[in-house]
């Protein structure tokens, strides 16, 4: 770790009451960008998308669970992978924790990917996974919102990633989109969100916000460190000291 500057604990203070009033400032201006979000218009979704789960075949609707929110992250696995997205992987670990405090908010979540049930099955497996995942391979879901994009439409650069055009040849890319469900059983979409939006599945990204290194990621890709989790090389095991565990 490179040496920094210290101080005495009340200069701390004084630089810590510093660092908390933009704290502040910041959890204001989220407030209000939160605020913004709940306030954009829903767009009613007509196209009967049916996906393959589990327990056979499911529409848009049924993924709700009988709740009224619906929350979708659209998790990069193509037909023929061999494993799922590392980044996505990196979001979906902080999944499962969330299920019942989501559910206890009117809230399901469900992953989405284009690969077969099989393929989705078999990686879930590995990860030891349970939050509820689908496949989209017989629709067009991925493609309508924006996370998928057709080798012809990326050719002639007409496919589109985060409300603009694909400045880059992909595949597939990250995306977590919002549906909401009235009491008539009308589905609409209310928001979506790409690139560093997906963040806000990235809890360990918060806690090494708060530490000396943060996320230590260079000036190259801001993921290259992150492996499936079962990928990583164990930490090695620091010597005991003379005096450790010893009276």
């Amino acid at each position: 770790m490179t040496p920094h500057s210290t101080a005495s604990r009340d200069q701390w203070l004084d630089a810590r009451r510093d660092l908390l009033a933009a704290e502040k400032d910041l959890t204001r201006r989220a407030d209000e960008v939160a605020r913004l979000r709940r306030q954009l218009p829903w767009v009613r979704v007509d196209k009967p998308y049916v996906f393959d789960g589990p327990d056979g075949r499911v529409s848009l609707a049924d993924l709700f669970g009988g709740r009224s929110q619906l929350i979708v992250q659209q998790f990069m696995l193509a037909p023929g992978w061999e494993a799922g997205c590392k980044s996505c992987s990196y979001m979906a670990d902080h999944t499962d924790g969330m299920m019942a405090h989501l559910a206890a908010r009117d809230t399901a979540m469900v992953a989405v990917s284009r690969a077969p049930l099989a393929e989705i099955a078999r990686f879930r497996r590995r990860m030891g996974w349970t939050f509820p995942w689908v496949s989209s391979s017989g629709n067009d879901f991925n493609y309508d919102y924006g996370v998928s994009f057709r080798p012809e439409d990326v050719a002639k650069g007409e496919a589109n990633y985060n409300f603009g055009k694909l400045s880059f040849k992909a595949e597939e890319l990250p995306g977590v989109s919002v549906f909401a469900r009235d009491e008539a059983g009308n589905v609409y979409h209310t928001y979506s969100t790409y690139g560093r939006g997906v963040e806000v599945m990235m809890g360990t990204y918060r806690m090494l916000d708060l530490t000396p290194k943060g996320r230590d990621e260079g000036d190259g890709h801001p993921m290259a460190w992150v492996r499936h989790h079962d990928k990583y090389e164990a930490a090695p095991v620091k010597a005991a000291s003379c005096c450790s565990g010893q009276a």
